[in-house]
């Protein structure tokens, strides 16, 4: 499609105009560098240059390299007036709509592609797995050549999964789970390595907290992350701070990626402004090197081809696209990206879940008593004002915290059916709904605090050591 000037590029978003673009640029140095004949040369330019005037009529912006759309931070549902304004961006998740964020408008504008039934069909073709809750309930939405990474793997070549936690605070809570129950199943049902970055550098750059103390943080949120069942033959689970000095693969993928990244580059991308400090313009190469298998030499024999397919909220894709369009100039393959829809605040899906704020989440440290009083206090309800208008009218499901927590944590599809036919028809009061989600999340917290009880020190050194997993490259 890329080749014909022709196709039809109006259908196309900005963020794929500005990908198309790139990959034609690249084409056209590698045919020059390879000494292409004359006239082949002359069409891949034509063709660039076609792309190059499309792209500026669609958004109003000259094409600069590694420097997406200037709009893509910015989600507008659909209104003009500024505090309507959805906004995502890796540090920040607002919006006015009690629903939440749309998602269906953030995939057109970050350009990426709708997780839809076909998929979803082929990855349970491909596993000969029932398809995961989070698939099935549309909680992970979003994505980018998935479809590739389905190609390798029916093709018997393997991908590896990489994943992430910036550790903020000592206790984790409950949405902190979701890419990791998420990513488990997809290391369970593809057989393949994984490995798992926690971003102690980048927390000691944006917070107030000693260098120590991220680190800290770090190996206490390694024990809450191996509480979800990792094996440890097939996991390696790393600190920035501990592995960037151990690893010369790792810290040359952050150096290649820091020379082809300007400094305008990551200002467009990730809005830092003068004042912020050296080491936040720096990070997102650092999020960006475990995107490529040589920066893991002990797990992929030096391997630089394999491909990489990473699962995380879809706040964190700045990254990614910054990664995405980095990679070929520096002869490594795209990674791959499934994203997930936010995990609400009690409070509300304006906003996702703070760690810094105790109420607006459910920690994995909460007391069963603890976890009856924020749900039954705080979690917001799609209720009526009185028991009889809730009669009459039923619940809104689409605002109700409680149901969207249920859509995440209970996995019975027909239960949750039920729940909502019955919340709905005004049947099942706010009071009522609040006890089945309390008597869900309560056993879960607790089993989970029982399987961390479990994971001591020396756990936590086997899973961070660098070394061979259980797999042959």
């Amino acid at each position: 499609m890329a080749d014909n000037p022709n196709c039809d590029l109006k259908s196309l978003s900005p963020l794929q105009l500005f990908e198309r673009v790139t990959e034609q640029g690249e084409k056209v140095r590698a045919l020059k560098a390879g000494k292409a004949p004359k006239d082949e040369i002359d069409a891949a330019v034509r063709m660039l240059l076609s792309l190059k005037m499309s792209y500026k009529t669609t958004t109003g912006q000259d094409y600069r390299a590694g420097l997406p759309p200037k709009d893509l931070v910015l989600i507008n549902n659909g209104t003009t007036k500024e505090e309507d304004e959805d906004l995502v961006d890796p540090w920040n998740v607002q919006t006015s709509n009690a629903k939440g964020v749309d998602y269906d408008k953030l995939i057109v504008r970050f350009g990426s592609s709708k997780i839809d039934t076909d998929l979803i069909n082929r990855i349970e073709r491909a596993t000969g797995q029932k398809p995961h809750h989070f698939l099935r309930r549309g909680i992970f939405f979003s994505h980018r050549d998935m479809d590739q990474i389905l190609d390798a793997y029916e093709n018997k070549k393997s991908f590896y999964l990489y994943t992430g936690r910036g550790p903020s605070s000592q206790a984790m809570h409950v949405g902190h789970l979701i890419p990791f129950m998420f990513t488990k199943w997809l290391q369970e049902v593809f057989d393949v390595p994984l490995v798992i970055q926690l971003t102690d550098d980048e927390k000691y750059l944006w917070k107030d907290m000693a260098v120590e103390k991220a680190h800290e943080y770090a190996k206490e949120n390694a024990k809450d992350i191996i509480a979800c069942g990792f094996d440890i033959n097939k996991t390696f689970i790393f600190s920035d701070l501990d592995y960037l000095g151990a690893s010369p693969g790792f810290y040359k993928n952050i150096v290649k990626v820091q020379k082809h990244v300007t400094f305008n580059q990551v200002k467009g991308i990730f809005g830092f402004t003068d004042s912020d400090c050296i080491g936040k313009i720096s990070f997102p190469a650092i999020q960006a090197a475990p995107s490529f298998s040589s920066s893991f030499p002990q797990i992929f024999n030096g391997k630089e081809n394999i491909q990489c397919l990473i699962p995380c909220a879809i706040d964190q894709d700045p990254y990614f696209r910054m990664t995405r369009d980095v990679a070929p100039r520096i002869g490594q393959p795209k990674p791959a990206l499934l994203h997930s829809i936010f995990f609400p605040a009690l409070q509300g899906a304006q906003t996702k879940m703070s760690a810094s704020d105790p109420n607006s989440s459910i920690f994995l440290t909460d007391t069963p008593k603890q976890i009856k009083t924020k749900i039954n206090k705080h979690a917001f309800s799609g209720g009526r004002d009185t028991i009889e208008e809730h009669r009459k009218y039923g619940g809104n499901c689409d605002v109700d915290v409680s149901f969207m927590y249920l859509t995440f944590f209970l996995e019975d599809d027909d239960r949750l059916e039920q729940l909502k036919q019955a919340y709905t028809s005004g049947e099942l009061l706010t009071g009522e709904l609040k006890k089945v989600l309390i008597e869900t999340m309560q056993p879960l917290v607790a089993a989970h605090q029982e399987r961390r009880k479990q994971i001591t020190d020396e756990v936590v050194k086997q899973f961070m050591t660098p070394r061979k997993l259980a797999f042959e490259f």
